[in-house]
């Protein structure tokens, strides 16, 4: 479905994308830091999930219609920002490891990456941008955006997955520490609230 040359130039290009530390990554991070690893790749499937999801929407013309209702993006982008504010208060008061109580299950980490990223309208304008470059307008650009997406989520989900056990693990070993825990505690909701920050002051430009 997609030109051979067209993919081999994307493959490396979706793999720098991937490697480049951003909101992704320091979510399953923040993620591995509060609950550990298995949630962290939850937490990335949920995130690559929702990556997905905007690839459809740009190819079926959503973003287009995000562009022509300012007030659209706004809705959705504070959405995200009150969420990850949210997640950054429950970091504070549960801790990053709950050695005591229950354990964030890895449903509820899948489902908070999912929400994450499809709260993000930043993502689909960026799918807009990127992924045309590396498509034939002769053939399906649905089922193009499908698979580049399916490629550029897949590697996602192992890098960003990759940080975030790797963080988990350390917060695991170190969870005998109550003063060492706390400190993931505030680690975790800084991670959190820095990347509300950092929704709130995007512009739709």
């Amino acid at each position: 479905m997609i030109d051979p040359w067209l993919l081999l130039a994307f493959l490396p290009a979706a793999l720098a994308l991937n490697l480049t530390p951003g909101a992704d990554m320091m979510f399953c991070l923040g993620q591995g830091l509060r609950a550990g690893p298995k949630q962290a790749m939850a937490a990335s499937a949920g995130i690559s999930l929702g990556a997905l999801v905007h690839v459809s929407l740009a190819a079926l013309g959503i973003g287009a219609l995000v562009t022509a209702a300012p007030w659209l993006f706004d809705v959705i982008r504070w959405v995200g920002v009150a969420y990850l504010l949210w997640l950054a208060v429950g970091a504070l008061r549960t801790g990053p490891v709950h050695a005591t109580g229950r354990p964030m299950s890895v449903r509820r980490a899948f489902r908070e990456g999912l929400i994450v990223n499809l709260t993000n309208p930043k993502v689909i304008f960026f799918v807009l941008a990127f992924l045309p470059q590396f498509t034939d307008p002769t053939r399906s650009l649905l089922g193009q955006f499908l698979m580049l997406g399916a490629i550029m989520g897949f590697g996602g989900l192992i890098i960003n997955g990759a940080v975030g056990v790797f963080a988990g693990g350390l917060g695991r070993r170190m969870a005998g520490s109550p003063r060492f825990a706390r400190g993931l505690g505030y680690a975790t909701a800084a991670i959190f609230t820095a990347l509300a920050a950092r929704l709130a002051i995007l512009e739709r430009a």
